[in-house]
């Protein structure tokens, strides 16, 4: 009798930007009723509605009022989740048919780098939330014909300490956190999500011109790699995760020239393989994969059957090296290989590969270490 185990649906949650513009609906609901709202209805960008609960709402006087929504990010491990995001809302009948005005309060970033969405200067409020708050705030007007128009400062209570655990600053936003959300809804471990960071990230490099992108696959490999190419400004560094050929794809778009792949060991192995999303890659087709690479450089049947039947990359590196580092190399040149197939041979493509500790293994013969512009 085999038993069948179901796994847990996650549990999506509602972004930034949504919070945001339901905070500005409750705001503005308080100053034309008598008691807080304790959900409100967001309008989402495809047109879906959203209901989302108000954690609480103040009338600060008659024309103004201020409302906080606790940020839920479902089963997305979101730095933001929990976070109580905020809008402060006042009204003002001199300004019939005026846009709703949105502004950045405590705990919003500021960009101060060019290659965002948004321009140098303004509060990091993407174009996704703005629709949303003032489509939020439009739709209170109109409910109790209102003429007049509104200014909404968005607000993040503790919003620059949760800040530091992000990138924004590498991304040239500072003071804060951004209010992000294309579609209003989180999904766990979003594709979309990741995929928007990544190109966020090579706009920014984009635009300060950098001389070679570095695209890691984490915090360590990124430190490695800072440490390989020490001339680089920080922007020149990209953490694509899992998301090989999205931001190989990202990268030839926006037509940089020069990506340096850095990876350790176990993801380059994936990568080598051709698969573009590294997290996804059956971890023993990887090791027959390896195996069959390890035989024709070596023609040990005995030591490919032990790098196949290996308990992780890791184990079976061990079985390799330091016998042969010709196989290291090959999975090199191969993830190298994969890299311009993804590109369509638009980009220079160079690849470092790490062990476990940070040593290099491999590094494509042609790198150089290039200098900032």
């Amino acid at each position: 009798m085999s038993v069948v185990k179901h796994k847990k649906r996650l549990r999506t949650g509602f972004t930034t930007g949504a919070a945001a513009a339901a905070a500005a609906k409750g705001a503005l609901m308080r100053l034309f009723q008598d008691r807080a709202p304790e959900s409100v209805l967001v309008t989402l960008p495809d047109g879906r509605i959203l209901p989302i609960p108000v954690h609480e709402c103040t009338r600060i006087d008659a024309k103004c009022a201020e409302c906080f929504v606790v940020k839920d990010a479902g089963d997305d491990p979101d730095v933001t989740h929990g976070a109580r995001i905020g809008a402060t809302v006042r009204y003002d009948e001199r300004h019939p048919g005026r846009p709703i005005r949105i502004m950045g309060g405590r705990g919003v970033g500021r960009v101060t780098k060019p290659g965002l969405e948004v321009p140098v200067g303004e509060p990091a409020i993407t174009p996704g939330p703005r629709w949303m708050i003032a489509r939020a705030a439009e739709e209170v007007l109109f409910l109790h014909n209102a003429p007049g128009s509104a200014t909404v400062e968005v607000s993040v209570v503790s919003g620059k300490v949760l800040a530091e655990k992000t990138l924004n600053r590498r991304l040239g936003i500072v003071g804060g956190l951004s209010i992000l959300g294309t579609t209003g809804i989180v999904h766990p471990l979003s594709h979309e999500a990741y995929a928007a960071a990544i190109k966020a990230a090579l706009s920014v490099a984009t635009a300060a011109r950098v001389t070679e992108v570095v695209l890691t696959t984490g915090r360590r490999s990124e430190r490695f790699s800072q440490s390989l190419r020490p001339g680089l400004p920080e922007e020149a560094f990209v953490q694509m995760g899992d998301y090989f050929q999205s931001a190989v794809e990202n990268a030839a778009r926006l037509k940089i020239s020069r990506i340096l792949v850095a990876a350790f060991f176990g993801k380059a192995v994936k990568m080598a393989q051709g698969i573009g999303r590294t997290h996804a890659g059956d971890a023993a087709m990887s090791l027959r994969h390896l195996a069959a690479w390890t035989f024709e450089i070596t023609r040990d049947a005995a030591l490919a059957e032990a790098v196949a039947s290996a308990n992780t990359a890791r184990h079976a590196l061990g079985r390799i090296l330091p016998t042969y580092p010709e196989v290291v190399a090959l999975v090199g040149e191969n993830m190298v290989r994969a890299a311009r197939g993804f590109s369509e041979n638009r980009l220079s493509v160079h690849g470092v590969i790490f062990d476990f500790d940070g040593k290099v293994l491999f590094q494509s013969k042609e790198n150089r270490p290039a200098s900032p512009t």
